[in-house]
């Protein structure tokens, strides 16, 4: 069995005003850092670990539970904008004036806003299997069947490769691989996302798909940034419309798709994200 750095990193903490923070960092210090933000139901015990790997050969990459997720404490928020707050307070927790971020999903959305509140702070963006901080016209709804499987507080292996991998031999292949990396640290015993924190989570989602177009369409305009939006043609959760349709609309910004993936396409193709994502942010 292949052996990650990323199953070794310890845990940290960080004080902030209103918790303590949980992190991991790992990667060679000294530029800007990458702060990763995760997606729904997600700790930073679902990051995979070949990806983090991967990420950290070029850079410091630092990755965290927001207030009251995982192995933070604090009152769950409910609404994008509270999980921006905290990922502000914990990156000037640790003393940082300048961060790149990478959301995945609910984490996309997020790091969207932590840019529009500290645009100082942001140097650039990379929004992954997301869309911009709303819906735009045009993108489907989410079916019963993912909204079920978002609404079960103990989803099993078959609805995750739902949710993330198309149905296909491949991809159910890419998705079985990820699920027994990320299956180390869960064999640890960290703790979950509360149900607490996942009903926060989801009427931060109905708040977001509430936005109408024309707010969105200033919020994303008003993004100063470079952004790369990155998405799988085959995203049951958020559709690939949606990236296009942000890239419409911020003035400096990149669509890459990758035609036989789902919501989970950084994990499905590793290596080809993270050559990206290395170009997107390299000096």
């Amino acid at each position: 069995m292949t052996t990650y750095m990323a199953d070794t990193l310890e845990n940290h903490t960080a004080a902030g005003p209103s918790t303590v923070f949980t992190y991991r960092r790992t990667g060679p210090q000294g530029g800007v850092p990458l702060v990763l933000l995760m997606r729904f139901r997600g700790t930073i015990d679902w990051w995979d670990p070949e990806f983090i790997d991967r990420l950290a050969q070029d850079r410091d990459v630092i990755l965290f539970d927001n207030v009251g997720i995982g192995y933070t404490s604090g009152e769950p928020r409910d609404t994008a904008e509270g999980f921006a707050e905290g990922a502000i307070e914990f990156i000037d927790a640790l003393g940082l004036t300048q961060v790149d971020l990478l959301g995945w999903s609910l984490g996309g959305i997020v790091a969207q806003h932590v840019a529009l509140h500290r645009p100082d702070l942001v140097r650039k963006i990379i929004v992954a299997g997301s869309s911009g901080p709303g819906a735009a016209p045009g993108t489907p709804d989410m079916s019963e069947r993912v909204l079920s499987i978002m609404a079960k507080p103990d989803a099993d292996a078959e609805d995750l490769l739902y949710l993330f991998y198309p149905e296909t031999e491949q991809a159910r292949a890419s998705g079985l691989a990820h699920l027994a990396k990320v299956a180390k640290r869960l064999r640890d015993g960290g703790p979950a996302v509360t149900e607490e924190a996942a009903h926060g989570q989801l009427a931060a989602v109905a708040r977001i798909l509430a936005v109408n177009w024309d707010q969105l369409k200033s919020e994303l305009q008003a993004i100063s940034q470079p952004v790369l939006y990155a998405n799988g043609i085959h995203d049951v959760m958020i559709p690939a419309i949606a990236s296009y349709k942000a890239v419409e609309q911020v003035p400096d910004s990149t669509l890459v798709l990758y035609s036989d993936a789902g919501h989970a396409f950084l994990f499905q193709h590793i290596d080809e994200f993270v050559t990206q994502v290395n170009i997107f942010l390299a000096d």
